[in-house]
């Protein structure tokens, strides 16, 4: 089942409008966000707890919500 921007905001909290249509266009589950919010957020812990790395569409959010590391300054 895929999601509406209620559910993508429910689930992340405040995000601007691009992202959103993002996160809707993977046709993702609910839960495959929350568990790809999870992971960005205590990926240690998870992995701690003996859990897999996410795969598929979890890994597919976790590219998509995690923050870019690069510097346009070279």
């Amino acid at each position: 089942m895929g999601m509406n921007a209620g559910t993508v905001v429910s689930i992340l909290g405040p995000v601007d409008a691009g992202l959103i249509a993002e996160v809707v266009a993977t046709d993702a589950s609910p839960e495959e966000l929350a568990q790809a919010f999870a992971w960005l957020n205590s990926d240690e812990a998870l992995i701690g707890e003996g859990r897999h790395l996410p795969d598929g569409k979890v890994a597919e959010l976790v590219d998509l919500l995690s923050p870019d590391d690069e510097e346009d300054g070279h």
